[in-house]
């Protein structure tokens, strides 16, 4: 038995003009957005397994950035083969393939928990880490072409949205089942009889298998699911696109396209190193003097923030200059983290957690920017700033190294840095000095 997608009785794709090459498929759009939904929840459980980790393995700020250092890092290793995985395999099957790998990488927790072993969480978390690149690969392509050329930046919004919610409510549930049982030190579990022991590390263990083994059952559930639904088999055209075959460094030569990588970059390791550290920030006495169950909830505002502001940057991008609104929301996120590094209490607590409505419209603006007027190189230059996404694996361990030496709240100095580099992208470095593709 299949589900099927709202296909015209006629044909299954139809083509009216250059602009609207594909019939719209709301039902088949509604399947994948649930993915979307799925990878950015994962995504975001991270912020919460941080601060568990570390407290359970003892462990400094920059040993426990690892965790962002191994998930992304598996973009940057990973998403060129991701794109050989779609290209032979097409986009539902690659769709279903990402969901398996990612439900075995959630099920690798199982193991991890109950050894105590750190080296098998990473491990754990890589294996996720690539099941969710060969899911964005995958599904951000199908998405765009699952209606008219026009309105495609509208679907991938939308789409995005659903990835908003998933990074939005997973603190929420983080804190409810990881940050649950309190973690004890070693000399604490020492005091323990042998009995006890046994008890606390299964609670322990428990703690982190429960949530993770769930969530394999339900991304295998989902890749099920996407695997019986009928899917419009849509042609993958990139070969087409390109035939001359460009490389990698054909694109990076456009200083807009370098200046663009280098905004992915320093824009999600900024975003990514607010979220990690938030949980630990906001537990100092001096900030928000708070558990880290409590300071979960904060992460969840982080993250919906972001949500909100998609929805208004997406009105006010209908009407302002992108650049300019890019540039002015990354100066505010500057001012918002030199006010939470100054100041204590209140105000501290609630310019970090800010920062997340301003990020909103930051990485699909930068990522817009890089790939305009770039024609049969678009390909190449998406290729680019995907693997740009490494910055979420090195910029938060850099953070790391800072929080142990100077201290959690001036590390956030760091991030800071990185938004006055997207001030600049906003206003000098996004400009076209030349491309492949003449402007109309």
């Amino acid at each position: 038995m299949a589900f099927t997608a709202a296909t015209p009785p006629s044909s299954g794709l139809s083509t009216a003009s250059n602009d609207t090459r594909y019939t719209y498929f709301p039902l088949a759009l509604t399947v994948i957005t649930t993915v979307f939904f799925m990878w950015g929840f994962l995504t975001c459980l991270n912020d919460i397994l941080i601060p568990h980790l570390k407290a359970v393995f003892e462990l400094n700020y920059a040993q426990a950035m690892l965790v962002q250092f191994t998930f992304f890092g598996a973009y940057f290793l990973m998403s060129l083969p991701a794109g050989r995985v779609v290209a032979h395999l097409g986009y539902k099957k690659s769709i279903v393939t990402g969901l398996v790998i990612a439900g075995i990488g959630a099920l690798g927790f199982w193991p991890a928990a109950g050894l105590r072993l750190y080296p098998a969480f990473l491990g754990a978390l890589f294996v996720l880490a690539t099941g969710i690149t060969v899911l964005q690969v995958a599904a951000n392509a199908y998405v765009a072409l699952l209606g008219p050329e026009r309105t495609s930046s509208s679907r991938l919004t939308l789409a995005q949205a659903l990835n908003s919610f998933g990074t939005t409510i997973a603190p929420v549930f983080g804190s409810l089942l990881i940050l649950s049982t309190k973690v004890k030190s070693a000399a604490e579990i020492a005091s323990l009889s042998a009995s006890e022991q046994v008890i606390y590390r299964t609670q322990e263990a428990q703690s982190v298998q429960m949530p993770y083994v769930g969530l394999a059952v339900v991304l295998v559930l989902l890749a099920i699911f996407v695997w019986l639904f009928r899917l419009p088999s849509l042609e993958e055209s990139t070969e087409k696109a390109d035939p001359t075959h460009h490389t990698l460094l054909d694109a990076l030569r456009y200083p807009h396209v370098l200046f663009g990588v280098l905004g992915i970059f320093f824009y999600v390791g900024a975003e990514v190193s607010i979220g990690s550290f938030m949980v630990n920030y906001l537990s100092e006495p001096q900030i928000g003097h708070m558990s880290e169950q409590e300071a979960a909830h904060y992460v969840s505002l982080y993250w919906g923030g972001a949500m909100v502001g998609r929805f208004i940057g997406s009105a006010l991008l209908a009407k302002l200059s992108p650049r300019k609104l890019l540039a002015v929301f990354a100066a505010v996120n500057v001012l918002l983290l030199i006010a939470t590094m100054s100041t204590s209490g209140t105000t501290a607590m609630y310019s970090i957690v800010a920062i997340g409505l301003f990020n909103s419209i930051m990485f699909p603006t930068i990522f817009s920017l890089g790939i305009e007027r770039m024609g049969p190189l678009t390909g190449r230059a998406s290729s680019l700033l995907i693997m740009a996404i490494v910055g979420g694996a090195l910029v938060p361990w850099l953070q790391g190294v800072l929080a142990d030496n100077i201290g959690i709240q001036h590390a956030f100095v760091l991030p800071a840095l990185c938004y006055g580099y997207i001030v600049f992208y906003g206003l000098r470095g996004s400009n076209i000095r030349s491309a492949p593709v003449a402007p109309q």
